[in-house]
Order: structure tokens, then C-alpha cells, then sequence
């Protein structure tokens, strides 16, 4: 397997949401790349991939289908990633580009889990998860900090403020899906 190295960009592998095409059963990997200099640019390649003709919206251990999970993370790329690869998982899933925006739409309908970004615009996650976490409504609503900020004192602050769990980007994602299938079986 080839694996580019490229300085001062991301690269992240966004797993579409047709990822099993029923007839062909053959999945599609998109890599999408993202330098840190400038504005995203799309690099996309097609790979032919074997998949288990079981595999099924259960992929997570049992059935999630009706379990929403909310994503909220003002960076486009990521937050489209994020989302393409839980509901490519057979989860319902929602989207916020800040933490003013994710508080109003919890408030309308809550999911059933939170996967929450630190540094945003008009709300940052430390205060988004402190509201959350404080709310008798809300406070059992499980929380996913998943940020860049990757320092140990970053995950103990994010743990310190109600979170559940905390992944640093960029992450594995099986170590996401692992960590939502855990905390989603209460």
C-alpha cells in the first residue's frame, strides 16, 4: 500500500456513504486531502474492494440504525468525513459547524450521541460539553471529544469538562467507531 507523505497537509480517508454498492459488492475509498496552507483540495481515488456479502447496517455489533449521532465540527472536511463513515456504519447522523448551532438543534431533537470538536467559531467544545453535561435534560447524553488538540493536559481538560471520550486527530477510524459502538451500548 502506498502511503504519501506530504508536509503541512492531512490526509483522511472518507468512506462514502454508498460504500457497498448492492450489486456489485464492491466499496469505494475516497482520500480527500487538506492542506493546512491553503483551501481543501479534493484528491480522489477509486479502490476496488472485496466486502462480506453479510455485512449489513449491524456492523457496530448490533443493530444502530435508529441511534443519531450528532457531528459537529466547523470544518467542512472533517465534519463530512466523520459523518460519511458512521452512516457508511448504518447510523442516523447530524451535523453542526459550531457550538451555538449543535446546542439549538440538541435542544429541538436530541441525539443519542455527541461527537464534539474543540476550536470552533461563537462556542468552543470545552463550553458546548460544560452546558451539555450541566443540563439535567442532557447530561447523560454521551459526549466524544475528538480534536486536534492531541497534548495529554488537552485530554484531561476535555475529560475534566463532563466528556466521555477523547480521540485526537488524525485518528484511526475504527478507533472512532469503536469508541462510539462502546459508549452507544451504555
Amino acid at each position: 500500500m502506498c502511503q504519501p507523505r506530504l508536509r503541512g497537509s492531512l490526509i483522511f480517508a472518507v468512506i462514502t456513504q454508498k460504500m457497498i454498492e448492492k450489486s456489485a459488492k464492491v466499496g469505494k475509498l475516497h482520500l480527500a486531502e487538506r492542506n493546512l496552507n491553503q483551501e481543501k483540495t479534493p484528491l480522489k481515488v477509486n479502490v476496488s474492494v472485496n466486502v462480506n456479502e453479510n455485512v449489513s447496517t449491524q456492523k457496530l455489533g448490533r443493530d444502530y440504525s435508529m441511534s443519531t449521532v450528532m457531528v459537529v465540527d466547523d470544518s467542512v472536511t472533517l465534519r463530512e468525513m466523520i459523518a460519511d463513515l458512521l452512516k457508511g456504519r448504518g447510523l442516523n447522523v447530524t451535523v453542526a459547524s459550531d457550538g451555538v448551532e449543535a446546542l439549538e438543534q440538541i435542544k429541538a431533537n436530541r441525539p443519542d450521541l455527541v461527537v464534539l470538536d474543540i476550536v470552533m467559531p461563537r462556542m468552543n467544545g470545552y463550553e458546548v460539553c460544560r452546558r451539555l453535561k450541566s443540563d439535567p435534560k442532557t447530561q447523560n447524553l454521551p459526549v466524544v471529544m475528538c480534536s486536534s488538540k492531541s497534548e495529554e493536559f488537552d485530554r484531561y481538560w476535555g475529560m475534566k469538562q463532563g466528556a466521555d471520550a477523547y480521540i485526537a486527530k488524525p485518528f484511526h477510524p475504527q478507533e472512532l467507531v469503536g469508541t462510539i459502538k462502546q459508549l452507544l451500548r451504555g
